[in-house]
């Protein structure tokens, strides 16, 4: 009888410590789990401030757009000759090419930017903290 209870307080313990093993590799598997959902959190938001100050921007340069249409239009309808009306619209498509150029490079820089700090958390992995 000394032998079955042996073999069975055995086996009690060796069921108890893959119990505990299994238990521990859990806790750490769910400890990962949210360093990594923390790290796409992080991401998402840092792509969210970027995105919302692109929108921002391109907002600003479509008004100063218009009011730059709109305010030529008015030069050229009071323009006194043909010539006039020439340099009137000379001057207004460089300057619209110009400030088109600068801003698309803005915006480049910008998403540049954008999409380095939403990649960072990542590339930090998953215990980084913002």
């Amino acid at each position: 009888m000394e032998d079955g209870k042996g073999v069975t307080n055995e086996a009690k313990n060796v069921g108890q410590t893959y119990q505990e093993q299994a238990e521990r590799a859990g806790e750490q598997h769910q400890r990962t789990a949210e360093k990594g959902l923390d790290a796409v959190l992080r991401s998402w938001g840092e792509f969210n401030d970027g995105a919302s100050a692109i929108a921002a921007e391109v907002t600003g340069y479509s008004k100063q757009a218009f009011n730059d249409a709109a305010q030529n239009f008015e030069r050229l309808i009071g323009a006194k000759s043909l010539e006039q009306a020439i340099e009137i619209q000379t001057q207004y498509a460089k300057k619209a090419y110009d400030d088109h150029i600068a801003e698309m490079s803005k915006l480049s820089q910008m998403y540049l930017k954008l999409t380095r700090n939403a990649y960072r958390p990542s590339e930090q992995g998953p215990s980084a903290k913002r």
